[in-house]
């Protein structure tokens, strides 16, 4: 009998998820051209006859979940989404969580491609974990799905309306993060997992368990508030290993490019959680700039320093030809529950502190200004670093954080990107003023790799020559064919107008090709 019993328990049927499709009727434009918006998705209510977890999911946090909701603390899997973007290629089998939602697409929404890849042309209104195991492989233009985001138009701005709408996407961050960080910015708004196609399910498991492991209370003021996504980052970063007290938390070892599923601590996301109250839940913090010296052009090509300005993150390029750069930002927009007695905080998470300056403008630190000056190539901090040692990096970044006394937020970012693929080299004058001396543009020939939806290599090196009383003078520019001088409105001692044009390579490689006009100088 016993051998019977047990035959029949291998052999029962397994618990199946239920579904929700979307459907064309359920779709709606949004405020983003080109981007809709599932209005009218109601996700099932659980079947409560089915278990937790299908018979294989033992983990401590499973068990630990399923104390919390048998002792009322947590809500459970009801009304919680799943989508996949791949496919199939890594994703959660429907008999993982029995009682949770996952989301389909119909043929029609199949055939042009919108169930797969980035999610950018739907918003789903959450709350949803979701995930694509892809990245664009091929091409002049290859990078991660993430890294796509930042830098294709409005990818940063439907990212927030994702990340707003209670909807959390993890990508891999498949050869964006190994020897070098590719990635011009950092953000809140999805997860990036490190390595390639399924590095992503660890953290998939552990949000959807967190997501389940707030009370029915919590979970309906985040729905409400739109801090589903915020406080799921909160509660991933805080929670991370190596991350085991607010000084930690409110540093580079908890905001990283990508992460490790191996650093993740699920049981503690999950009684992090049910333990959060809703009258403690931490508003996301809203930046805008108030002034700054960052403009739409800047260095050689004139080109847009400004990559993106979205609530939750700034990405600036330097592309001028300063040593010190500026601008100031407020949170003032934040929005603050009624009772809540908010204090700001800004740090800085990756960068030289001796090159950065923050200066608060306000008690509560909701305005500063921020000073960076020029950063050449530099080892990310030390949990960053990669398999063959530190990773090199370009970027600095700062984090600004809302306490309000019981919980801290999750960070909203500011983010500059140094063109470190040309070599600067920059002096002190006579005056004491630190001025570029001369920069090497080949950055080909230097073997230095660069993304080239936002930079560009030429064959040459610029001098820049300056007068007694510091003013600019031009370049002395030196190629194979040789030297000659360049003024400040681009004439050359000939009276030819240098200009230029882009050209793209085979490789995906951008290269500055010069083009002669003649005429006289002004």
């Amino acid at each position: 009998m016993w051998i019977l019993s047990v035959l029949a328990g291998l052999f029962a049927p397994v618990a199946m998820a239920g579904t929700v499709t979307i459907e064309q009727n359920d779709l709606v434009p949004s405020d983003i051209r080109g981007v809709l918006i599932a209005r009218y998705l109601e996700p099932g209510k659980p079947d409560l006859s089915q278990p937790l977890f299908g018979p294989r999911f033992r983990a401590p946090e499973a068990e630990l979940l399923k104390s919390q909701i048998a002792r009322g603390i947590s809500g459970g899997f009801g009304g919680i989404m799943f989508e996949n973007r791949d496919r199939g290629h890594s994703t959660l089998p429907k008999t993982l969580f029995p009682q949770m939602t996952y989301l389909e697409y119909d043929p029609i929404l199949q055939k042009v491609g919108w169930d797969y890849g980035l999610a950018n042309k739907i918003v789903i209104p959450g709350p949803l974990i979701g995930n694509s195991s892809t990245a664009l492989t091929a091409g002049p233009n290859a990078r991660s799905q993430m890294r796509a985001a930042m830098t294709v138009p409005l990818g940063p701005e439907t990212a927030f309306l994702q990340y707003t709408s209670n909807s959390l996407y993890v990508y891999p961050e498949h050869r964006d993060h190994d020897a070098r960080d590719l990635y011009p910015a950092i953000w809140p708004y999805t997860v990036n997992s490190q390595g390639s196609s399924g590095s992503d399910r660890l953290f998939m498991r552990a949000l959807l368990l967190t997501l389940a492991g707030f009370s029915a209370e919590t979970r309906a003021a985040l729905e409400e508030r739109k801090l589903v996504s915020p406080t799921l980052q909160m509660i991933m970063r805080r929670n991370l290993a190596g991350v085991n007290s607010n000084i930690d938390y409110m540093s580079g070892i908890a905001h990283r490019s990508a992460y490790d599923g191996t650093d993740l601590r699920p049981e503690r996301m999950v009684a992090q959680a049910g333990a959060l109250q809703p009258e403690h839940i931490p508003p996301m913090v809203r930046l805008e700039v108030e002034e700054e010296d960052f403009g739409p052009k800047g260095g050689l090509m004139q080109m847009e320093e400004r990559l993106f300005t979205t609530p939750a993150a700034i990405a600036r390029i330097w592309r001028s030809y300063d040593w010190e750069r500026e601008i100031t930002l407020s949170a003032a927009g934040t929005e603050v529950p009624e009772g809540q007695d908010v204090q700001f905080f800004w740090r800085i998470l990756r960068g030289n502190p001796q090159k950065i300056s923050i200066e608060p403008l306000d008690e509560r630190g909701m305005r500063a200004r921020i000073r960076i000056q020029w950063h050449d190539d530099y080892p990310a901090p030390p949990l960053h670093a990669g398999k063959n040692g530190p990773r090199k990096t370009s970027r600095v970044d700062i984090g600004v954080f809302a306490s309000n006394g019981s919980q801290i937020s999750a960070p909203s970012f500011l983010s500059v990107t140094f063109p470190t693929h040309q070599e600067r080299q920059y002096g002190r004058g006579d005056d004491g003023e630190v001025r570029l001396q001369e920069v090497n543009y080949d950055s080909q020939e230097m073997e230095r790799r660069y993304d080239p939806l936002l930079f560009w290599s030429a064959p040459w090196r610029d001098t820049f020559l300056y007068g007694d009383d510091g003013a600019f003078e031009g370049w002395l520019r030196r190629t194979a064919g040789g030297e000659e001088k360049i003024a400040p409105d681009g004439f050359n001692e000939q009276g030819v107008l240098v200009l230029y044009n882009m050209q793209r390579n085979q490789d995906g490689t951008v290269n500055l090709v010069r083009r002669g006009s003649s005429g006289p100088a002004p």
